[in-house]
């Protein structure tokens, strides 16, 4: 199977909110350094909780084509009362939504990603808007080749319009993409349109009281414990 991956695809198609990155813990010590004594941890899981939801709302029709950014602040804006900063300025809200674009790269991210580049394109298939990742990937030093998004097909995940839409960027069949991500429901997105699928273990997703399973699926042609196991597995 491995070897029939490393003939075939041509394209490594990364999920980046918890494949490549951070985002809980990274949202959590950016809220306790702003707002000692707040819970950041609850704060982070309660600011991704509205994630999912938000995207079905454009998907469903209810909003109009709308960037991750700006459904993070309505989020954002939704759940402040309950953590008792209601009192923020404008200001102090736009900063805070920023905190999405300084999301730290997991240890093995970075140099798992340039190694795979040595033998396949990698580029980024995430929810998040374009600026977003392109100040992140600058701000981590994460070596993309390409920086796509759902912002470019205007379409969400799981969507086929997204998965089919990097085949058709870098004109090649489904089958010579691989979509590698932390999470099951994006990767059957991904089978479902013909593209391969590389499961990353991140069983610290949602924090460190909050272990995630991480078994292997035998749906998912690879398995691997961090990207740079990715790139073992690969040959890179």
């Amino acid at each position: 199977m491995v070897k029939s991956i490393q003939e075939t695809v041509q394209v490594l198609a990364f999920d980046v909110f918890g494949t490549v990155v951070d985002w809980h813990g990274s949202i959590q010590r950016a809220v306790e350094k702003r707002f000692p004594g707040i819970d950041g941890s609850a704060f982070a899981l309660a600011w991704r909780a509205g994630y999912v939801p938000a995207m079905a709302r454009v998907r469903s029709g209810e909003l109009g084509w709308t960037l991750i950014d700006d459904l993070h602040r309505m989020i954002l804006d939704s759940l402040l009362p309950d953590f008792g900063l209601a009192h923020l300025s404008e200001a102090d809200r736009q900063s805070l939504n920023r905190v999405w674009h300084e999301l730290d790269p997991w240890p093995d991210s970075v140099e798992g990603i340039r190694r795979l580049k040595s033998r396949f394109t990698v580029t980024t298939l995430s929810n998040g808007n374009i600026g977003l990742l392109t100040r992140m990937a600058k701000r981590a030093g994460l070596p993309w080749d390409c920086v796509l998004s759902a912002e470019v097909f205007r379409a969400y995940k799981p969507d086929p319009a997204t998965y089919l839409g990097v085949a058709r960027v870098f004109d090649l069949q489904p089958s010579q993409v691989m979509l590698v991500a932390a999470h099951h429901d994006d990767l059957a997105g991904a089978r479902a349109c013909g593209l391969h699928s590389a499961y990353i273990e991140r069983p610290f997703e949602n924090g460190r009281h909050q272990l995630k399973d991480v078994s292997p699926r035998p749906e998912n042609d690879l398995h691997a414990s961090s990207l740079m196991a990715l790139a073992d597995q690969l040959g890179c």
